[in-house]
């Protein structure tokens, strides 16, 4: 979801770019300056998302060169043949050094060019156990990048592709330990968050354009330290965008994506502020269209920790009568990359069942 603007922290250094991350890593992590800062080899400014602006189908799929960051995500709730659950997850991301426009061709790989940087997360939960790989690279030199049309996004032999109409996927990837190979069948139309897709991050106005797949039927096989797992489930794919990095004072953010027993969806996010936190999230009914909630309409408190992160919330909409306790499973599902954070399935309690993903950054170093 809202996710992983301080990783484009570690973006930066993966471009090699310490003489300027002073002018627009480090600054713009901290207090979202310069969300028009211009290339300085060209006059292409970045883009900010704002109020108004509005989702473009299927280039929005694709990627968005002339803004600063920008991921793919999915989290699936899985079973295995035995019954057992399973989580996996998968995150591409983009950090711009230079902004480019869309229609603008990308550089010739002969030359080198370091436009972008790209990382991508792995992982998979299952029995206590939690498997994770992050992997880097260059942009603009063939290993990684994303299309539109055809839709696919991939990072060395990490890949996501997708049918001519994006209603079937097929997500690949490998790491120590552990691999999927799974087809994603995609149902209903993508849900636009926020303001028919800009998703405000703070009282201020900052945001990104924001929207997700909540109908995603998932068929394949995980293989753990050698054991294959035919598996089945659901999944939930983000799209996200900005210029904009974390605001001054915000310390970190809780995101909970849930799929209810009525055929509800919910998604619900807080950001951590030294002065109060901000709050939004969207109800997806099981019939009609999907709604925006604001901060007035969501409350969210957590109940119990692990090793200092939260592991059980009460997550409570009133207006539709949603009052539910969330559990993360037994277990440490911490992604241990550049910049660690929590990604873990979680169980639904309380007024409706149900079973999601929850991602909280910020409680460890």
């Amino acid at each position: 979801m809202i996710r992983h603007f301080s990783l484009a922290l570690a973006l930066l250094l993966l471009a090699g770019c310490s003489g300027d991350a002073g002018d627009e890593g480090f600054a713009g992590l901290a207090g979202l300056e310069k969300s028009r800062t211009g290339n300085t080899n060209t006059n292409t400014p970045y883009l900010q998302p704002g109020p108004g602006d509005r989702l473009t189908f299927p280039a929005d799929f694709g990627p968005h060169p002339q803004h600063r960051i920008e991921w793919w995500y999915l989290t699936a709730n899985l079973e295995t043949a035995a019954g057992d659950p399973l989580g996996v997850q998968w995150t591409q991301f983009r950090q711009a050094r230079q902004p480019r426009a869309v229609a603008e061709p990308a550089p010739a790989a002969t030359g080198w060019p370091l436009q972008a940087a790209w990382m991508a997360h792995g992982a998979v939960s299952w029995k206590g156990q939690h498997y994770f790989s992050e992997k880097l690279a260059r942009g603009d030199v063939g290993n990684a990048g994303a299309t539109a049309v055809p839709f696919q996004v991939w990072l060395d032999n990490w890949r996501l592709t997708g049918n001519a109409d994006n209603t079937l996927w097929r997500l690949q990837a490998t790491g120590e330990g552990w691999s999927y190979d799974l087809t994603l069948s995609i149902d209903g139309a993508p849900v636009a968050h926020g303001d028919e897709g800009f998703s405000a991050k703070s009282a201020n106005g900052e945001g990104s354009m924001y929207f997700s797949l909540v109908d995603i039927a998932i068929t394949g096989r995980v293989t753990l330290d050698g054991e294959v797992l035919t598996v089945r489930g659901k999944g939930w794919f983000d799209r996200e965008w900005s210029s904009q990095l974390l605001k001054t004072g915000q310390k970190g953010w809780d995101w909970f994506a849930l799929h209810l027993d009525s055929g509800d969806k919910l998604m619900a996010f807080r950001l951590r502020d030294d002065s109060g936190s901000f709050y939004s999230g969207t109800w997806i009914p099981a019939e009609g269209d999907p709604v925006p909630l604001s901060s007035e309409e969501l409350n969210l408190q957590a109940l119990d920790q692990r090793k200092g992160v939260p592991v059980r919330w009460r997550l409570s909409v009133p207006a539709y009568q949603v009052d539910l306790e969330l559990i993360a499973p037994p277990g440490d599902y911490l992604n241990r990359g550049l910049y660690p954070y929590w990604e873990s399935p979680v169980s639904v309690s309380g007024s409706h069942q149900g079973e999601g993903y929850m991602e909280l950054t910020g409680y460890v170093d």
